[in-house]
Parts: structure tokens; C-alpha cells; sequence
């Protein structure tokens, strides 16, 4: 079980930056992967930044050169920061964990874009 808390989210305008959080209650070192999810009223739950065991970094075409994932594995943290957002960023956001078969989901941030 691995329990997914986020914070960060927020309304800002067009261009303008937030950073998401997401802390998990077991060590972050041993996941499979763990990343970040979006969802927009009416559109389909989509990947939109990942950090993998391996290393491998994965990002929405939309999204690439104004967000970055990292993480911090001391406090069982990961991170999302987003710049240059637009409008078309505004979604629930959710914090997303993949640990032995299972697969695991916060309760999502909003994050509303104005402008």
C-alpha cells in the first residue's frame, strides 16, 4: 500500500508558474515509477510527466521545456514544477505510483490557468 499526499495546486494566469508536490508514506527508491497524471472536464486521465526506476524521464509532447519532474528521495517526495502554464494546463492533477503489480492514486490538486 502506498498512500500518495499532494499539495501546490492553485489558480494562476496565463504564463505564470506552480510547483506540485507529492509525498508518499513509503519510500519513494523502490517504486517502480512515479509521476504525474492529469484530467480536464470532459477529456481523459493523461500522463503528463514520469520518472521511472530506471531512470527514464517521460513527458506529454504538450508539456515539454515548461515542466520538470525530480524528486527528492530523503523526503519520499516528488515534484512537478510548471512554467509558461496556459490555459489549456487547467486540470485536476494527480500524484501517481506504480509498486510491484499494483498501481496507486492521490486525491488530485487543482490547478486552474486563467487568461
Amino acid at each position: 500500500q502506498v498512500l500518495l499526499t499532494e499539495s501546490g495546486g492553485g489558480s494562476v494566469q496565463a504564463g505564470g508558474s506552480l510547483r506540485l508536490s507529492c509525498t508518499a508514506s513509503r519510500s519513494i527508491f523502490g517504486l517502480n515509477a512515479v509521476g504525474w497524471y492529469r484530467q480536464a472536464p470532459g477529456k481523459q486521465r493523461e500522463l503528463v510527466a514520469q520518472t521511472r526506476i530506471s531512470g527514464r524521464l517521460n513527458y506529454a509532447d504538450s508539456v515539454k521545456g515548461r515542466f520538470t519532474i525530480s524528486r527528492d528521495n530523503a523526503k519520499n517526495t516528488v515534484f512537478l514544477q510548471m512554467n509558461d502554464l496556459k490555459p489549456e494546463d487547467t486540470a485536476v492533477y494527480y500524484c501517481n505510483a506504480e509498486f510491484l503489480q499494483d498501481e496507486y492514486w492521490g486525491q488530485g490538486t487543482q490547478v486552474t490557468v486563467s487568461g
